[in-house]
């Protein structure tokens, strides 16, 4: 038992070391790398809250027996509660990546920063996975419901998940004759996904049905659908960018150019509901749309500050354009909204965004998990501060709960301003 406790204890430390030395290692990280290498998250959904940046323990004088001084870590403290609950615990003592990963969680939890997060390896991979906007598994979109069961909230079209006859609402039970019931969100789709061409079998509960229903599904590469695009009524484009993922400015800008070959009057950019992404994206987006000037002003704590810009030369720069956001619209989103509405180059119509202005810099540890560290704030154009706050659409357009499906008076609203100018 004493070896298993060494084990536990130097695994905690070492996560903890490089914890603090990767945020040690911000500055030289953002300064050595690009945005395109290093991509940086502005994504508005809170992952697992998680570890700190503190900074890393001086060589000198730390104290009586190493116990916390000023700037210094209290490795003491740690190693005595460790002790006793190897020595006193009555109960299994979970296995040291375990131990470890409660511990960082623990310490991201006094930051007061639900963006500064931790992923252990199975949550890194699949957010890592669909950050590249494609993977291998059923292909549709699923939650995890406050009493542990997983839902299906939509099949995407043409994929496995729906040609088998799997239905929104559907509960998922067992996976392969796992049990889902209770598990994480991201264990629970690690165990669905998988190779392509291989097998796997959902157990479902299906309302209105008496009986449970199993579908054995066969996996497929899915392209996640970022960018939906299509001519609307009175020669109206419509693009709506679900997510900034890797791909979203080359899809934005293959929409624009097959729509602007049918010569549209003006274009509505729906951003609703779209949490954020890569901030290279947002940037990349947005200068589609912008001639030469600022689109986002970023701030570090230590008071740096860096300005993104666009350039002439873009396919975009010319139609005339609404865009739409609502409360789901966020960080990426807002960035690229809020550039628009400053620069005069869009009137946004829809309800108040998200407000998410931070900036996530992440970093991939060792054992495969993530740690992704607030690095700065970012400002509009003309210096307005989103977080908290977010964006206000020039043209308020609430969406009713009680809209009959099919309808979407927000998008008629775009389509009356364009056609009436008001």
């Amino acid at each position: 038992m004493r070896k298993v406790f060494i084990i536990v204890t130097i695994a905690v430390l070492a996560l903890f070391v490089a914890a603090m030395a990767f945020a040690g290692g911000i500055v030289v990280g953002r300064m050595t790398t690009s945005t395109a290498a290093t991509p940086i998250i502005v994504t508005a959904e809170p992952l697992p809250p998680d570890s700190e940046a503190t900074p890393a323990p001086t060589t000198g004088d730390q104290g009586d027996a190493g116990t916390a001084t000023e700037g210094n870590f209290d490795y003491a403290i740690l190693t005595e509660v460790l002790n006793l609950i190897e020595s006193d615990f009555y109960g299994e003592i979970p296995d040291p990546h375990t131990l470890a990963y409660g511990a960082i969680q623990g310490m991201l939890n006094t930051l007061d920063d639900p963006y500064t997060s931790f992923m252990d390896p199975n949550v890194a991979r699949v957010v890592n996975e669909d950050a590249t906007g494609q993977f291998e598994g059923i292909g549709a979109y699923v939650r995890m419901r406050e009493d542990g069961y997983l839902e299906v909230a939509s099949p995407m079209p043409g994929q496995p998940a729906e040609a088998a006859g799997v239905r929104a609402g559907d509960l998922i039970l067992t996976v392969d004759d796992v049990n889902i019931v209770g598990m994480g969100l991201y264990e629970a789709i690690n165990l669905i996904r998988g190779p392509a061409g291989s097998e796997v079998t959902l157990e479902i509960a299906r309302e209105g049905e008496p009986e449970l229903l199993y579908f054995t599904i066969v996996r497929a590469r899915v392209e996640i659908p970022v960018v939906e695009y299509e001519m609307l009524e009175d020669n109206v484009a419509y693009i709506h960018l679900l997510d900034f993922d890797a791909t979203a400015m080359t899809l934005v800008q293959e929409a624009l150019q097959e729509l602007l070959a049918e010569n549209p009057r003006a274009l509505i950019f729906d951003l609703r509901s779209n949490p954020g992404g890569y901030l290279n994206q947002a940037i990349g987006v947005a200068d589609l749309f912008l001639g030469q000037g600022v689109v986002l002003i970023e701030r570090d704590s230590e008071g740096g500050e860096r300005t993104f810009r666009s350039y002439d030369g873009d396919l975009g720069e010319d139609i005339p354009m609404v865009v739409l956001i609502n409360g789901g619209s966020a960080s990426a989103s807002e960035i690229v909204a809020g550039a628009l509405q400053d620069r005069g180059r869009a009137v946004l119509i829809g309800d108040p965004s998200f407000g998410k202005g931070s900036v996530q810099l992440p970093y991939n540890l060792s054992d495969g998990s993530q740690l992704r560290v607030t690095i700065a704030r970012w400002y509009t154009p003309n210096d307005t501060a989103i977080h908290g706050e977010g964006l206000s659409p020039d043209i308020e357009a609430p969406f009713p709960a009680d809209t009959p499906e099919g309808e979407d008076p927000q998008i008629q609203r775009a389509l009356d301003y364009i056609l009436q100018g008001e």
